[in-house]
């Protein structure tokens, strides 16, 4: 709760120190803390008492919604598409990504890793013109928050996100995602989680063939799974956080070499490096061996 708070605080705060936004811009942000602060109470009441999955989804996809208000009506991800049909399709990725993020955030350290490289490329990417100021205060904050939680995270952690943590900063992470596409720059949207895209996805698809529940709690993911076989937790978000960082790197190179070469080069490049890190963690066998010795 910690890391939310930190992360709304001192964006308000930041946001107050400095001339009044637009009554639009004023309006979006209201929509988009609202919709944080309803998720931070859903993961607050999942985390204490635990909720069943159909009230759970339903009060995410009311702050998914609420969020997606915020964005204008010009600004669209897939222009090519009729509006509401693009607004539905956000909406179903937005609350996708709020739950992969839960979802992901199985072991110490892992949403650090994820969550630091990506806010440290908004920042650039907003550098470069893919963000307002304000957006790039919000992921400055965010940056700031998780860089103050993880070392109260660290391997063996102290203190968990939770769902109470997970939950908006994914919605958080899903804004400002959606703002860097709809100005243009969908491949930097799409490779800077890729990993985190990658991992449960294929994951969350393995399990739907095997009639898997879902929603229950499990060790599949490609993390895990190199954890089962051996690798340590570090050496585990070691790989995560380079990963992220060339991934961030890919994702500032297609904005600053606008064009289908550069888009197309760095897309194959960050699927390359996702690949390769996914067949990494699944080949290992570190912890076959391990599981013999005393």
């Amino acid at each position: 709760m910690a890391v939310v708070a930190a992360t709304v605080l001192v964006a308000a705060a930041a946001m107050l120190a400095n001339p009044a936004p637009s009554t639009q811009t004023g309006t979006a942000l209201l929509s988009v803390v609202a919709a944080i602060a309803l998720l931070t109470i859903t993961g607050a009441m999942d985390d204490i008492r635990g909720l069943n999955p159909a009230p759970r989804l339903v009060l995410q996809f009311v702050a998914v919604v609420l969020a997606v208000t915020s964005i204008p009506p010009d600004m669209l991800v897939l222009p090519f598409l009729p509006f509401w049909v693009e607004r539905a399709m956000i909406v179903v990725a937005w609350l996708w990504f709020v739950n992969l993020v839960n979802f992901m955030d199985g072991v110490d350290w892992m949403t650090a890793a994820e969550v630091v490289p990506m806010t440290a490329g908004l920042c650039l990417l907003g550098a470069a013109g893919a963000l307002s100021p304000v957006e790039i205060v919000f992921a400055l904050a965010l940056l700031g928050a998780m860089l103050g939680f993880a070392p109260f995270n660290r391997p063996v952690a102290k203190l968990f996100l939770g769902d109470v943590g997970s939950l908006p900063i994914g919605l958080l992470l899903g804004w400002l995602l959606v703002v860097v596409a709809g100005r243009g720059h969908l491949a930097a949207a799409l490779l800077l989680p890729l990993y985190y895209l990658a991992d449960a996805t294929i994951t969350l698809g393995r399990r739907l063939v095997r009639r898997d529940k879902v929603w229950l709690a499990h060790r599949t993911h490609f993390y895990q799974r190199a954890i089962d076989r051996g690798l340590t937790v570090p050496e585990v978000v070691a790989r995560v956080f380079a990963a992220n960082i060339v991934l961030a790197g890919l994702a500032l190179a297609t904005v600053l070499f606008p064009g289908l070469p550069a888009t197309v080069t760095a897309m194959a490049l960050g699927a390359g490096v996702v690949a390769l890190l996914l067949v990494d963690f699944v080949r290992v066998d570190r912890g076959r061996s391990a599981s013999h010795q005393p």
